[in-house]
């Protein structure tokens, strides 16, 4: 089996019943639930003329390859209404691939892990709340230290 952590985000509309919806379909399609996070709302990220996002962390346990996973999320983003017009746009629904086991890839589809996650206060509290001791395979740090280290100082508060 393989270890998955995915990060879910919402900030249109009722954002705690899409993270809640987004969280059964990944264990519907994707895995087993090992753990969940709190939900956190969290100061937009990249485009800041936005409202606040909800976020959570999702641990899995899944046999699904990369690939698949990523085809997977893709699909439950596009089933639950999200459209994809421009970068870091409001969005209903948001899903990425924080960890897999302690895989390093990149291609045009795909990077884990996650290579903006170490910068970003609103995935690190989440995931250390349910992952502290994970390490990140490409930086050798856990997450509780990457958060540590963490110099984005935006709004991220526990709901």
């Amino acid at each position: 089996m393989n270890r998955l952590y995915l990060l879910t985000g919402s900030n249109i509309g009722d954002s705690l019943t899409y993270l809640h919806q987004a969280s059964i379909h990944i264990q519907e399609q994707v895995g087993s639930l090992v753990a969940i996070s709190s939900i956190y709302k969290t100061a937009p990220w990249g485009n800041t003329n936005q409202h606040h996002f909800l976020n959570q962390v999702i641990e899995l346990k899944t046999k699904l390859t990369p690939e698949v996973v990523l085809t997977s999320i893709l699909r439950i983003e596009q089933e639950m209404g999200r459209k994809r017009i421009a970068k870091w746009e409001p969005r209903v629904i948001d899903i990425d691939i924080l960890f897999f086991n302690d895989l390093i890839m990149e291609n045009n589809e795909l990077t884990i892990p996650h290579s903006l996650l170490h910068l970003r206060r609103f995935t690190l509290l989440p995931l250390s709340e349910i992952a502290p001791n994970l390490v990140h395979p490409a930086l050798g740090l856990t997450v509780a230290s990457l958060l540590q280290k963490c110099q984005d100082i935006s709004l991220v508060e526990k709901m």
